[in-house]
């Protein structure tokens, strides 16, 4: 069965295939009735194709979507090329956005494909936007998903980091890195700290040793460091949010990620376009249009074998009271025209 795995994903999560294994098991066990008809071979076959092909995390539970760095950047891509018409403009794909949603609204559409979603998860994305008096306002679609990128893929990371950056606005030198445990949708919760002062902030070298201190130990995905650096080089002194537009505009940390194109292609989806063109075309194919002038070349034209869609069976009783509730209301119309 194994065999039937492609190298690549075990190369890419070799520390995660026992999830994978498990997960697999446990959904064979789920569906074993139906798996029977067709093997579990070949279950096993069309499991891992969809691990490589990042189809896996479609409609499930957030624990799963969240289990592996693998299923983070699957997620984010499904939802960038399922949503990305969101930023359609005029027929057309641009880098600028025509239409804008809330942070509710970006929600619904992420529980469209986790319906467990956190909402906490979706706020701090909006908030590295909006800030926090301001998160009932409207984000282009390129600004929350480059957010909810740096929010979703880094959150045990962007965790520890908030409470680095606490202990040095208090003072303190935060000698022992924090690293979460819990699922991220989790973390308890923290005062985020006041940035509206821009006096406020911590010193940006002191800032990095910290947290080049934390990426060396932090068993949990972090940024490269080496990109981080150079973010924190270029000022003296840096806020948390700051931090965390930063991170969300940086091009390299969104290359080293790889699961996003750069801004200016977000947009841009040939593969998909393709696929919907073909299915737009296999649509129009089903209806059977002939000259407008000529009924007689319209009645000669052949007739196309396509399966006939019924409506939906109605019991006979239910009709019946249908067509007696119709026939009431035409007779309380007419009373009401005499």
């Amino acid at each position: 069965i194994l065999t039937s795995v492609s190298y690549s994903l075990l190369f890419a999560a070799q520390r995660h295939v026992l999830t994978y294994m498990e997960d697999a098991v446990s959904q064979l066990l789920e569906n074993r009735e139906d798996i029977s008809q067709y093997g579990i071979a070949r279950f096993f076959t069309e499991y891992f194709n969809s691990v490589r092909q990042g189809t896996h995390i479609l409609f499930r539970e957030f624990s799963f979507v969240q289990a592996t760095p693998h299923n983070r950047a699957s997620f984010l891509r499904t939802f960038w090329r399922c949503f990305r018409t969101v930023g359609k403009n005029g027929g057309k794909y641009s880098s600028i956005c025509c239409y804008l949603l809330t942070a509710q609204e970006y929600h619904c559409l992420l529980q469209l494909l986790c319906p467990d979603f956190p909402m906490e998860l979706t706020q701090k994305a909006a908030r590295i936007v909006l800030m926090d008096d301001a998160m009932d306002c409207l984000m282009s679609f390129s600004d929350f998903l480059f957010a909810f990128q740096i929010q979703f893929y880094y959150s045990e990371f962007l965790e520890s980091v908030a409470a680095i950056y606490q202990d040095l606005l208090a003072g303190k030198n935060p000698n022992t890195v924090i690293v979460p445990t819990s699922s991220s949708g989790q973390h308890r919760q923290r005062q985020p700290p006041n940035d509206c002062n821009p006096l406020e902030g911590v010193e940006a070298s002191l800032f990095y040793q910290c947290l080049e201190s934390l990426c060396d130990r932090s068993k949990y995905s972090c940024p490269p460091s080496a990109l981080v650096k150079e973010m924190l080089s270029s000022v003296q002194r840096m806020t948390f949010y700051e931090f965390l537009m930063a991170l969300a505009k940086d091009q390299g940390i969104n290359r080293a990620l790889g699961a996003l194109p750069d801004k200016g292609d977000l947009f841009l989806d040939p593969a998909m376009d393709q696929e919907l063109e073909k299915l737009v075309a296999q649509v129009s194919g089903l209806s059977v249009s002939g000259p407008a002038s000529s009924s007689a070349d319209t009645a000669n034209m052949p007739v196309r074998n396509s399966p006939r869609i019924n409506s939906p069976w109605k019991p006979l009783h239910h009709r019946r009271k249908m067509d007696a509730e119709s026939e009431g209301s035409n007779e309380e119309t007419d009373s009401s025209e005499n």
